[in-house]
């Protein structure tokens, strides 16, 4: 592994480490969830000069008004959409830099990840690569729109926040699939919708902070 990917200093293995400690004090409690955190190195998604911020459990700007997730929340949405469960095929909306996706890829079969900011698109797509991860497919798309074509999906998780569920992204997921999304503005709420053959049950699990959910791509 190369120096950039293993880190050094306040980008190296132990403090990655002691992030993943402080995430399971902090609540988290799918084993599965941290060693994928564990796995992926934070520091190469984010910019150079914030790289020893990389495992604070913060958001950090990624420019175009847009920030990578606090590893807390990145954590608890997927620990939520996973609920102990094995995951086949799973949709995330809004790349951003990547960093997700990675850790997505560590516990789902295949992940399809779209993002409408070009520059974060490219930039996600080479960490990806860097990283040498092979099952996450990442799209320059409307998120808006998910991807039926690749549907149904048996977990769906937003990065931005809506206020409301997008029609598209309901359709798409499975019977038996979990949606974690926030929503409302200007307070946001984690949700959890979760489909039966009956229909959609919506749960509010937490106070959330997320940039907003934008149409169209640039």
């Amino acid at each position: 592994m190369s120096t950039r990917l293993a880190g050094i200093g306040m980008t190296s293995q132990r403090t990655r480490a002691r992030l993943i400690e402080r995430l399971r004090a902090k609540g988290i409690r799918d084993e599965f969830v941290l060693a994928a955190m564990n796995a992926v190195p934070r520091h190469i998604f984010v910019d150079e000069a914030l790289a020893s911020r990389a495992y604070d459990d913060v958001s950090l700007p990624l420019g175009f008004g847009q920030t990578i997730s606090q590893p807390y929340t990145v954590a608890r949405m997927i620990e939520i959409m996973r609920d102990g469960k094995p995951l086949d095929r799973v949709l995330e909306i809004g790349t951003g830099c990547g960093y997700q996706a990675a850790v997505l890829a560590q516990v789902a079969k295949k992940v399809y990840s779209v993002e409408r900011v070009k520059p974060l698109f490219e930039r996600a797509t080479a960490c990806l690569k860097e990283l040498q991860i092979t099952n996450a497919k990442l799209l320059y798309a409307d998120g808006n729109l998910g991807l039926p074509d690749k549907a149904p999906f048996d977990g769906i998780i937003m990065a931005a926040a809506a206020t409301h569920v997008p029609p598209a992204l309901l359709e798409q997921l499975a019977i038996g699939g979990r949606m974690v999304l926030p929503l409302g503005a200007p307070e946001q709420s984690l949700c959890l919708i979760e489909r039966t053959k009956e229909g959609f049950r919506e749960s509010r699990i937490e106070a959330a902070r997320f940039v907003p959910l934008l149409t169209g791509i640039t």
